[in-house]
């Protein structure tokens, strides 16, 4: 099984706790709503992989009601701390070895997660054995690929595209796929699921705006990994942080690729 630091290990603690409630504030609308897709109902048995601040892990326990349950698998569930709710537990394993009983959950899902794992395949099929026969699998992944800078000043437009190289070297170096979303249509249809829906979620966003602001955060704290890859200068991530936060600016982050999809057998 191939070994690979997460990207936002070691950073401060603070910094990435808000980093990753800026991501539920932006994302969870469009999280829930394909979640909901798939009839997510009380009485559910749901497994959330990588809850991150656990907005979602916490929204799915209301959902399911006492009669349903919840589990949460992270590495490192430090921003969890204790769930408050009796039908939701919280695991500290690898998705890829955690001891889950197989065929026994009616919804798996997961938000940027495989693409932090190198051999992202066998994470996914270790999902996919956790799910029951007619159960559904939600996958939301970022493509990187698709980012670029649309208006601003012509230095910052020039910083924009280096630091989006550095992302893309960073993820490369540690045998990640920074362009992965594109991938999970293929990936589920090569393993029979039914019912598929993918959504392509990527428009501009201007500076200031919830996405610009992430990015911002993620530049901050992955300052050294990305200085590391030799693609970018301190001014030039100054000047990165500079157009995220002016309302003038506009860029492509990141797209975000949602796909769904029902296990037959």
């Amino acid at each position: 099984m191939a070994q690979s630091e997460y990207v936002f290990q070691r950073v401060e603690d603070q910094r990435e706790l808000e980093r990753l409630r800026m991501i539920e504030q932006v994302f969870d609308p469009a999280s829930r709503r394909r979640l909901l897709g798939t009839g997510l109902q009380s009485g559910w048995r749901c497994l959330e992989v990588g809850p991150g601040a656990g907005s979602i892990m916490t929204w799915m326990g209301e959902v399911v009601g006492p009669t349903g349950q919840v589990v949460a698998v992270d590495l490192d569930p430090k921003f969890l701390g204790e769930s408050g709710q009796s039908n939701v537990e919280i695991v500290r394993a690898d998705i890829r070895t955690a001891q889950l009983p197989e065929q026994s959950f009616d919804l798996v899902h997961a938000r940027y997660v495989l693409i932090h794992i190198p051999d992202y395949e066998a994470a996914l099929n270790r999902m996919l054995d956790c799910l029951k026969p007619g159960g559904w699998l939600v996958l939301e992944e970022p493509d990187f690929s698709e980012s670029h800078g649309i208006t601003g000043s012509e230095g910052q437009l020039k910083a924009v595209q280096k630091v989006n190289d550095a992302i893309k070297c960073m993820y490369e170096r540690l045998g990640m796929n920074y362009a992965l979303g594109r991938n999970m249509s293929g990936l589920l249809q090569s393993r029979g699921l039914q019912s598929m829906t993918m959504e392509n979620d990527g428009p501009p966003s201007a500076g200031g705006s919830g996405m610009a602001t992430i990015m911002k955060m993620s530049a901050v704290q992955l300052r050294e990994k990305y200085l590391a890859t030799g693609m970018v200068s301190d001014e030039d991530l100054e000047q990165y942080c500079r157009f995220a936060d002016n309302p003038q600016s506009s860029a492509v982050y990141y797209t975000t690729i949602g796909v769904s999809g029902r296990k037959v057998s």
